[in-house]
This record gives C-alpha cells, structure tokens and sequence, in this order.
C-alpha cells in the first residue's frame, strides 16, 4: 500500500531527528508526536484489511491524527527545537500523506454514499 509506505517513510526520516532534539521536547512533544506517528500506522492498517464500507472510520481518524502531528511539529519549529530544512523535509511528507488520505477518504465517501448509482 503506497500510502503506508509514505508514512513508513515519513516515521524513520521522524526518528532520525527524534533522537536529536533537546530532552527538553524529546520527553514530551517528541513522544507524543512518535506516539501520533504509530497511531496513524495502526490505523491505515487498519483500514487496508477491512471491507470498503468500514474503512472510512480509520481513514477520518488519520487525517486527525495527522492534523495533530502537523501541529505538534510546527511547536517543534517554533521553539528552535526542530530546525528549518527538518521541518521542511517533514512537512513534505506529511503534507503528501495529507492529501493522499484526503483523497481516500473523498472516494470512499463517494463509493459509500446511498445514491452512488443515481443518476
């Protein structure tokens, strides 16, 4: 599945630079953001071995999470504890996988709605 591969992808470029950042944020935003980076994991998983119909749960809860993962990394780079070409390398990622669950979720919608055959 391409879309895990991305947020494989974006998870091992994430804890090179976990291992990094000031103790400071290590222990706190960066666990959370590691624990936020698992969590989107799970649940594109999740949603990759389920029928179409019960997908789109998962997939909603993604675009949270990743929404959430967006913000914690701009703190990151705000406080100077993540540098501008980090930041920017992480936030391509993200931003990709963004729009590629966006996407999924936009089809999903469209092939779940009762009046997909209508017309």
């Amino acid at each position: 599945m391409p879309l895990l591969q991305k947020v494989k992808s974006a998870y091992l470029l994430w804890y090179e630079y976990y291992q990094i950042i000031p103790k400071t944020h290590r222990h706190s935003l960066g666990v959370r953001i590691d624990a936020l980076f698992v969590e989107i994991i799970e649940a594109l998983a999740t949603a990759s071995f389920l029928v179409r119909e019960e997908k789109l749960p998962y997939v909603r809860l993604a675009i949270r999470k990743v929404d959430t993962l967006k913000i914690f990394l701009m703190i990151l780079w705000e406080t100077k504890s993540l540098d501008n070409k980090k930041y920017i390398a992480l936030s391509v990622k993200i931003d990709e996988i963004g729009r590629m669950l966006g996407g999924w979720y936009g089809q999903l919608q469209k092939q779940n709605s009762p009046n997909k055959g209508e017309k």
